[in-house]
This record gives structure tokens, C-alpha cells and sequence, in this order.
């Protein structure tokens, strides 16, 4: 399969849930943010399951052990086992263990849910540079990582020891607003060796590989916050994804999307599995979704009509998408977003 350039927000006729059998769902500005739920997402969860959809939650956070993120699921209200879980830490822990001998040490510069994914392939995690690794690996660790964590990625690294990252998000939502992820801490390590790790988190192929293999999906439907990583992941495993705005991707972000990071559908938020998806069509030298129409200017994006606000986005995003072809759009947004409140 090759990959084409998207120039519109897909349509669907049949809703979501039905369209397609598993739901990958990123979890970070999705699912939960800051620990707590994020609006509609429980109650939208539980309707997709309820009508047939598989839900399947694949996180490039590498701090948790599934059975705990399975855990603050449930605790939320969304009944979910451990195997339903699939994080960037079982993905480098594949990857590791199909470079270095059974049984290998591994330096974990990270939390638990590294520990464990590693124990599942049969190698040992280990504390020290001076434990004869075969491996580091390095995975978010929370805010209380120590900073001479790096120091000892940096001692086993210069010695030439194999270096894998689970991500390289450089951000994660919290409570609180935007806090430092994974891939902050890693150029930490990048710039004091100057080497480069092996990642294996969203969006290169092996988290992809991961979850289908976990999961069983045969028509998955990607579900994330992010372009850079859920979108673009999607893209890269040939697969569809929508794109919720409750997390880090703002509308103007959408419009500007390089191909590899513009979602088939968007929505406001998890809703979006249990509504089909209006189509856009081309009206003149613009673009109409619903009761809104769009074209691209000389140097601004315009918007006429009116309608719901994500149907106008929409609308926007083909008229931009495609007159950036397979580049970034440019086009000023900033009146139809403020039009529409985004």
C-alpha cells in the first residue's frame, strides 16, 4: 500500500463504532488528563463498547505497568483488564530483546512499567552502568526522576552500549497544563553523548507492530491528541485515525498539518465514535461541510455560512490541506478559527 495526500477530513456514513472493529486510544488528552477523566470520554467508551467496538488503549507513556493503567481506567468507569493495554514500554522491550541475548541486563532509566515489559521478554533489569548492561533503555520516569538517572545513561552510552528510547514526546498533558515528557529527558542524554537511541514508541513502526499483535484489530481506527504521534503513527501503519481536540492539538495546528499528520476524521472529543462523519464536498472555488463553506485566499483562509463549529473546521481543513498540496498551509486562520470559537 502506498500512501496518498488527504486533502479533506474523511466522511462516514455509518457511525464510527460500526465502521471499524477496534479502537486504538491514546489515553494522555483523550482518555484522562492529569488522572482525571476527560468530558464525554467515559460515557462515550462505554456506548462504543457497548455497540460492538474492541477498546484498546496504546499510550507512549512507559511510567505504568498495564495492570495499573487498566486499573485508573476501571476506577474511572470503564471496566478494562490489563491486556487491553499496550504502552511504548512493551514495544522497546520487543525491540531490545530481539538484539541482545536472553537473559541480557538492561539499565532502566525510568519507572516501573519498563521493569515489567522487560521481565515479560526475559531480561533483567539493572540499576547501575557498572552491572555489565547490554542495553539502556529510557522511558518517562514522573516528575521525581532523579537527575543522575541521565549520568548513568550517559556512563553505560559512552562505554558503547546500545541506547533505546520508549518516545520521544517531547511534551505530556497534566492537571496543571503542559509538563516535560520522555523525549525532553533524552536529549538531556542526546546532547551530553551526542548519540542517537533506537525509539520505539508512536509513531515508528514497532508501536504499531506492538499493538496489532496485541490486540488482534483487523480494521483499527487510531484515536489521539497528537500529530506528531497518533496521527502520524496512523499514517505510517496505514491505517485511519480520528483526532480528538481535548489535548495538545489546537485547530490552528489542524490546518497547517503536513500530510503525514492530518487525521481521516476529526472531533470534538471521544463523541466522535458514536456519530458518522459528515462529508465535504467542493462548492465552487471552496469547500462546504454542513452549513459552512471555506476557500482559500491570497493569504488568509475564509469562512461563510453557519452551522456547528467542528463542521467549519472541517470545511476549513480541506479548503487548506488542499491548497498546501503536500506541504504546510500557511493561510492566516486566526478570523474563521475565532468564528467558529476554536
Amino acid at each position: 500500500m502506498g500512501h496518498s495526500v488527504r486533502t479533506s477530513p474523511a466522511g462516514s456514513e455509518p457511525v464510527l463504532r460500526e465502521a471499524y472493529d477496534t479502537a486504538l486510544l491514546d489515553l494522555d488528552g483523550v482518555v484522562y488528563a492529569g488522572g482525571a477523566a476527560i468530558g464525554h470520554a467515559v460515557e462515550s467508551l462505554l456506548a462504543a463498547r457497548a455497540g460492538g467496538m474492541h477498546l484498546a488503549y496504546v499510550t507512549n507513556n512507559a511510567l505504568r505497568p498495564p495492570e495499573v493503567v487498566a486499573g485508573h481506567i476501571t476506577e474511572l468507569g470503564v471496566p478494562t483488564e490489563a491486556a487491553d493495554v499496550i504502552n511504548s514500554a512493551q514495544a522497546v522491550a520487543r525491540l531490545i530483546a530481539e538484539q541482545v541475548p536472553q537473559g541480557a541486563k538492561v539499565l532502566v532509566i525510568g519507572g516501573e512499567g519498563l521493569r515489567v515489559a522487560l521481565r515479560e521478554r526475559g531480561l533483567v533489569p539493572v540499576e547501575s552502568a557498572e552491572d555489565g548492561p547490554a542495553a539502556v533503555v529510557q522511558g518517562y520516569g514522573g516528575p521525581e526522576l532523579a537527575w543522575g538517572r541521565f549520568a548513568e545513561a550517559c556512563h553505560a552510552i559512552e562505554r558503547g552500549v546500545p541506547w533505546f528510547a520508549s518516545n520521544t514526546d517531547l511534551t505530556i498533558p497534566s492537571a496543571r497544563g503542559i509538563a516535560p515528557g520522555n523525549g525532553a529527558a533524552v536529549e538531556v542524554v542526546r546532547i551530553a553523548t551526542g548519540a542517537e537511541p533506537q525509539v520505539a514508541g508512536k509513531p515508528l513502526p514497532p508501536m504499531h507492530r506492538e499493538t496489532i499483535l496485541r490486540t488482534g484489530a483487523e480494521r483499527p481506527l487510531v484515536v489521539g491528541d497528537r500529530l506528531d504521534t497518533d496521527i502520524e503513527g496512523a499514517f505510517n501503519g496505514e491505517v485511519d485515525s480520528l483526532l480528538v481536540l481535548t489535548g495538545v492539538t489546537r485547530a490552528a495546528q489542524l490546518l497547517a498539518a503536513r500530510p503525514e499528520h492530518r487525521p481521516t476524521y476529526v472531533d470534538t472529543d471521544l463523541r466522535g465514535l458514536l456519530t458518522g462523519q459528515p462529508e465535504v464536498s467542493a462548492d465552487g472555488d471552496g469547500f462546504r461541510c454542513g452549513g459552512f463553506v471555506a476557500r482559500a485566499g491570497a493569504e488568509t483562509l475564509e469562512l461563510d455560512g453557519d452551522g456547528e463549529p467542528m463542521d467549519g473546521l472541517r470545511a476549513l481543513c480541506a479548503a487548506a490541506w488542499t491548497a498546501a498540496g503536500a506541504g504546510e498551509c500557511g493561510l492566516d486562520a486566526g478570523k474563521a478559527l475565532a468564528r467558529l470559537g476554536l
